[in-house]
């Protein structure tokens, strides 16, 4: 009889990533295959197992990540290369991914009463939940046999005081409709914080981060004795820095002044509410839009490419003002975050693609909060970390303040190692 497996699904808006793990603690990896470029064609299809590895443009019109996620698994199934080594037969779990999950505070696995409660929480995230809920029907109409589990990203910041996660809005109607702070990006901090910690070598209820996800969505978290203390995004992903797409943290009176429709409201015609539920409710969708896909460093430069932002010779002032807007609002959670944690940080974290890949950002960071004591070594930060790396300390001189840290998050492999942890017992 084959070992069995476990399949980690990790969609996004424009990419999918699955990876096949052995059923086995700490899991270890079999394959990985992506689709990447479902908004901006070419499709391109990259697979590895082992030290083999396949590209390929996909001629297949794959216009959701659903269709992509579907278009993966068949070539899985099917491909001499993966088939030995990818079969459904063999799967005991599917992991997956998604953003929010409300009030859950840990995984859940996919019943119909669990999978009923998630689209109810889909007003909450609609840009983000709907392709992962769509992955998940796929998975139970196409496999179901194989046990679903999903892991969400707001689960981290459940930890949260009160005072951090409540807005300060009528709280019949916050409760009522869910209004407050979440927080996301937990499987990457979960991961994270794990990594750190072991690295440290401390024990994870005594470790305390400031721990940063820089991708095209980014945040930052606040860490204390394991716990999440606070975290840049909010009720949605929008709240807090801004990404290649999304304005972040803005004055929220700026939406009726940037959209034609808002902007031609005035006093005279607000005053005795002339306007439609369904004309507020467009301009609501509007604004959604904008701040969400058309801001962000890309309406700046015109590029959601960072690596062409991050240089030492910008391009244009645009490419400048970006990179300093970026540097700027991360910093100011930096400096927030140090004073929460009482100056007690064993760490400042990059992780994230940006995070990860960017030494012009974390030089930047670092020397602008060398205040916090904090300093990295130019050589070891210009060569970043090894492909098989998990942490990698880029401090100036370790010891003489936290530690400054590039950690390599995999949120694949911790929905697999906590579901093998928390369901294969």
């Amino acid at each position: 009889m084959a070992p069995k497996t476990i399949l980690s699904v990790n969609a996004g808006s424009s990419s999918v990533k699955i990876t096949f793990y052995t059923l086995e603690n700490p899991p270890k990896v079999i394959a990985n295959a992506q689709i990447s470029g479902i908004t901006a064609p070419p499709l391109k299809l990259k697979y590895t197992r082992g030290s083999k590895e396949h590209k390929e443009e996909v001629e297949d019109r794959l216009s959701t990540p659903q269709d992509a996620f579907k278009f993966l698994l068949q070539r899985c199934f099917s491909d001499p290369e993966l088939s030995e080594v990818a079969s459904p037969e063999d799967l005991a779990y599917i992991c997956h991914r998604v953003v929010h999950g409300g009030d859950y505070n840990e995984s859940v696995v996919i019943t119909n009463e669990t999978y009923h409660r998630l689209q109810e929480l889909e007003d909450l995230a609609p840009l983000h939940n709907y392709s992962a809920l769509e992955i998940i029907r796929t998975c139970k109409q196409e496999l179901p046999n194989v046990k679903s589990v999903t892991f969400f990203d707001s689960a981290f910041h459940q930890t949260m005081p009160e005072h951090v996660k409540t807005y300060p809005i009528n709280q019949e109607i916050a409760k009522a409709n869910g209004l407050r702070k979440y927080g996301f990006h937990g499987i990457s901090y979960s991961f994270i914080l794990r990594s750190v910690a072991e690295f440290l070598k401390k024990p994870v209820e005594e470790t305390n981060i400031i721990a940063m996800h820089i991708g095209s969505g980014a945040s930052v978290c606040a860490i204390k004795n394991g716990k999440s203390v606070d975290t840049t995004m909010g009720l949605t992903p929008l709240a807090g820095l801004p990404g290649a797409t999304r304005s972040g943290s803005i004055d929220p009176s700026l939406v009726f002044h940037y959209t034609n429709e808002a902007g031609n409201l005035s006093p005279a015609s607000t005053k005795e509410m002339h306007i439609s539920r369904t004309k507020l409710m467009l301009i609501a969708i509007q604004a959604e839009e904008i701040l969400n896909k058309q801001s962000g460093w890309k309406a700046l430069t015109g590029t959601t490419d960072f690596s062409k932002i991050a240089v030492e010779n910008p391009p244009s002032h645009a490419h400048k003002l970006a990179f300093d807007i970026v540097v700027d609002r991360i910093l100011g959670f930096v400096g927030n975050y140090f004073v929460k944690l009482d100056g007690q940080v064993d760490a400042i974290v990059f992780a994230g693609g940006i995070g990860e890949k960017s030494a012009l950002l974390r030089k930047a960071l670092v020397e602008k909060a060398r205040c916090l004591g904090v300093a990295v070594d130019a050589a070891a930060n210009e060569k970043g970390p090894a492909e098989d790396q998990t942490v990698l300390d880029i401090s100036k001189e370790a010891g003489k303040g936290p530690h400054v840290l590039v950690c390599q998050t995999d949120e694949q492999f911790e929905m697999a190692y906590n579901c093998i942890l928390t369901y294969d017992k």
